[in-house]
């Protein structure tokens, strides 16, 4: 089993991931960890927090030489603003200062059922471990699945498809074309001609002391048939995957393939007519030879994959702190107030892509190992091999 465990908070002195089931073998550097690292970073909208830090991964174990060892792999990110925190977040009692605690909520945010459910007069001591500071050393630990998918020619791509209800077109190109439009852009779309009515909204929220949510949208490529399963609820792949980005801060809906849409049309108009044809199975060595004359189901069809591109969406909020804050309520006063303003973005929903790539990488990759097992990429590949010996003969 592919698992991880994450631990910091947001001016702790780092965040750190424990990542345990992967395989040895797998070649591993830092510098490629770092490249999503800066992606996350990146993106038009981002607030003063983005210039204090410079996100780089340390591995600190499970690999040895460029490899890893197949024990678990630690990976931690440093918090640089951490050296402003150092009393306010020390573990030391003595350093405990009342005069500081935060005692105002923020609408949308865990601060308040957070402080109820804790415990706790300060909600800092919620909003630090929330804060969507924590996907950094998410991205790491998905950059890192990334690397183990590429051993089998898989690719996960994630772009902003849409942004404060300005949508972007996806064009009819290869997904290493869209790719390389998601570099240029700063706001990682595949349509450059919405980036300047897009960055020119988030100006006005900026002006208005508000915030913007979006969509983001994620394909995976080369994934062969039979990921996931259908003869459990934990063991779909859809369903998984669908947690995988729910887990991310602020995300408030998944749709896969068509989606919400789905429900608006008949049968007729949703689900993809099956075709083979055996040269497909030299394109795509997973399926076979059949393949969909569309792919409105996304590539899962019952909790498993079917061989064609996953297509997945999310839905993200915009973000809870405002410049100009909403009505809240003290919570130690009971009196009527301004929510408190902790520094943010105004529109991070470019940074959401690459955590959502790096999220579904990571639960690709799970699904992958727990297919086709072994303790060794080496081992992998031999099974993933027969796999696909018999998909050809089938």
């Amino acid at each position: 089993m592919l698992r991880y465990l994450t631990a910091g908070e947001s001016h702790g002195p780092q965040l750190t991931a424990i990542v345990e089931g992967m395989p040895a073998g797998v070649a591993v550097t830092a510098d490629a960890i770092d490249a999503d690292l800066a992606r996350r970073q990146g993106g038009y909208g981002r607030g003063g927090r983005m210039q204090i830090e410079k996100d780089r991964v340390q591995i600190l174990s499970g690999v040895r030489w460029g490899k890893t060892l197949g024990s678990p792999v630690t990976l931690a990110v440093t918090n640089r603003d951490w050296a402003n925190w150092q009393e306010k977040m020390s573990v030391d009692p003595s350093c405990r200062d009342e005069s500081i605690r935060v005692t105002r909520p923020r609408p949308g945010h865990a601060d308040l059922p957070g402080a109820i459910k804790y415990g706790h007069d300060d909600v800092r001591n919620i909003l630090e471990r929330s804060s969507a500071r924590e996907t950094a050393v998410r991205v790491a630990v998905g950059s890192l699945a990334k690397l183990f998918l590429q051993e089998f020619n898989i690719t996960v791509s994630g772009f902003v498809a849409e942004l404060g209800g300005i949508r972007a077109v996806r064009p009819d190109a290869p997904l290493a074309q869209l790719r390389e439009l998601a570099a240029r852009s700063e706001l990682y779309t595949y349509d450059q001609r919405v980036d300047e009515e897009m960055k020119l909204l988030i100006d006005k929220a900026k002006a208005e002391g508000d915030s913007l949510g979006g969509v983001v949208e994620i394909f995976v490529s080369g994934v062969p048939v039979g990921l996931g399963s259908h003869v459990q609820w934990d063991r779909k792949l859809d369903a998984r995957l669908a947690m995988a980005l729910m887990s991310i801060q602020a995300i408030k809906g998944v749709e896969i393939g068509m989606g919400f849409e789905a429900s608006r049309n008949p049968g007729s108009r949703v689900h993809d007519e099956i075709s083979y044809d055996p040269a497909i199975a030299e394109k795509r060595p997973g399926s076979g030879g059949f393949y969909r004359t569309s792919n409105r189901a996304g590539g899962i069809e019952g909790g498993i994959s079917n061989g064609e591109e996953i297509v997945l969406r999310a839905a993200m909020k915009p973000i809870p702190t405002l410049y100009k804050p909403l009505r809240s309520v003290d919570m130690s006063t009971k009196e009527t107030i301004e929510a408190t303003v902790e520094r943010s973005d105004i529109c991070a929903v470019p940074a959401a892509a690459v955590v959502a790539e790096t999220v579904v990488a990571m639960e690709i990759a799970g699904a992958f190992i727990e297919k086709f097992g072994g303790d060794s990429v080496a081992e992998i590949r031999r099974t993933y091999e027969r796999h696909m010996q018999y998909v050809r003969s089938f």
